[in-house]
């Protein structure tokens, strides 16, 4: 078979169309290219927050602590001093130091400063001038001794000792029985009901108050409530110790208002052992702490000696 011949001028021609028809082309793809649409760019999914519980509000500011440092230097550095080292007598037996009896002091001062501070100092002073006694507020024995006076005769059974009564016993009928609970290591409690009545109440506030004194249940329990005249009489006969610092053969406990609370105790020591560590022990701890600052509110009066004992003074709640 022959091939095809061109002449020059139509080999030019087709050539020429040829370029133009690929000139067409690339336009056309360049016009459609330049048409479509952009990508779009790639969104991460979408991340799904569960709601939580909403922020605590911020806890309440702290209230501000007592300006203790305000007061006399002098008194506080002798106070900060015989605080361990006084020695003296307060219940007709030796002691060194009245660091035991610091709760109490402060109570009556009405302060809650150390009793190291200047402001107790001044506390102690301004107490001093409205019991028209002298004094610059530097602690001594006989302020003290004013001290204990006013607040042993808010114990009714004193002030009828004061008088030579020793008050009859209740009937066996005027009396209840405690809560097993209620008592030191399930001991059986007897006392009037009233008593009995204002101490429920006083340990409800006094565990609702503080977690320290309700993480013990031993705290507040009773170790003692009424005894009879006989009871307390055999005592004390056998322990040698009639109508001394400790036993006596007209105590408080035959009224039934008369109660021994557990407060702790010093490790060696019983919770009602009247040795001197033992009480300063117990002086520290939150049960009486709490008692001191809290117990007149239900009608209960402290023997300052034993820290444990407490009196109902037929006041406050009794329902």
């Amino acid at each position: 078979m022959r091939g095809v011949r061109f002449k020059p001028s139509e080999a030019l021609r087709f050539l020429g169309g040829l370029a133009l028809a690929v000139v067409l082309l690339g336009f056309v793809v360049l016009r459609v290219t330049s048409c479509a649409p952009a990508p779009r760019p790639r969104v991460p999914p979408a991340v799904i927050v569960t709601p939580g519980p909403p922020p605590k509000p911020a806890p309440p500011p702290a209230p501000p602590t007592p300006a203790c440092d305000a007061g006399p230097a002098g008194p506080a550095h002798a106070n900060a001093a015989s605080l361990q080292t006084l020695g003296w007598a307060p219940f007709g037996r030796a002691e060194t130091g009245w660091e035991t009896y610091a709760p109490i002091i402060a109570r009556e001062i009405h302060t809650s400063c150390p009793p190291d501070s200047p402001a107790f100092a001044a506390a102690l002073a301004a107490w001093e001038a409205r019991q028209r006694l002298p004094g610059d507020g530097t602690f001594n024995a006989a302020a003290f001794a004013r001290m204990k006076g006013v607040i042993q005769t808010r114990r009714p059974f004193v002030r009828l000792s004061a008088q030579r009564i020793c008050p009859s016993p209740p009937l066996p009928g005027d009396l209840v029985q405690a809560n097993p609970e209620e008592g030191y290591a399930g001991k059986a409690i007897l006392l009037r009901p009233g008593a009995l009545a204002a101490y429920r109440k006083m340990t409800e506030a006094a565990r609702a108050d503080a977690p320290a004194i309700a993480a013990d249940p031993r705290n507040l329990t009773i170790f003692s409530g009424f005894r009879s005249p006989q009871s307390d009489a055999a005592r004390c006969a056998a322990e040698h110790n009639c109508n001394g610092l400790v036993r006596a053969t007209c105590s408080a406990h035959r009224t039934g208002l008369a109660m021994d609370l557990y407060v702790g105790q010093a490790p060696g020591y019983g919770p009602d052992s009247t040795a001197d560590p033992n009480r300063l022990f117990m002086t520290r701890t939150p049960a009486y702490r709490w008692l001191v600052l809290n117990a007149d509110r239900f009608g209960f009066v402290p023997y300052p000696f034993e820290p444990w004992h407490w009196e109902w003074t037929g006041h406050g709640p009794q329902g």
